[in-house]
């Protein structure tokens, strides 16, 4: 029985980790490009432009092609949102803000 919840449960595990893993390779891509720029207003103009256009042009994305946008390209909340590869974009705003200052 054990074997059996292992096998059911260690998928779903891995996919969390590597969820959360590349959510915060995102916000340590965010604070590099701010370094490289010296100043993260530019990329927080950038992401703002991108949230706004991606919500006016819906995105041609499926789940298997997500991790490759620069702005997450499906709204998930909740319990879901741990599945998602991309932070949302106002706490990528927000975590840039807080470097300038």
């Amino acid at each position: 029985m054990a074997t059996f919840a292992t096998l059911l449960l260690a998928p779903v595990a891995a996919m969390l980790i590597q969820s959360a893993i590349s959510r915060s390779r995102e916000f340590g891509a965010d604070a590099g490009g701010a370094a490289i720029a010296g100043t993260p207003s530019g990329l927080v103009n950038a992401l703002r432009k991108l949230e706004s256009a991606s919500k006016a042009v819906p995105l041609d994305a499926s789940p298997a092609t997500a991790h490759m946008f620069i702005i997450k390209p499906f709204s998930a909340a909740g319990l879901f949102s741990l599945f998602s590869t991309h932070p949302p974009t106002e706490r990528r705003i927000q975590a840039l803000l807080a470097l300038a200052r």
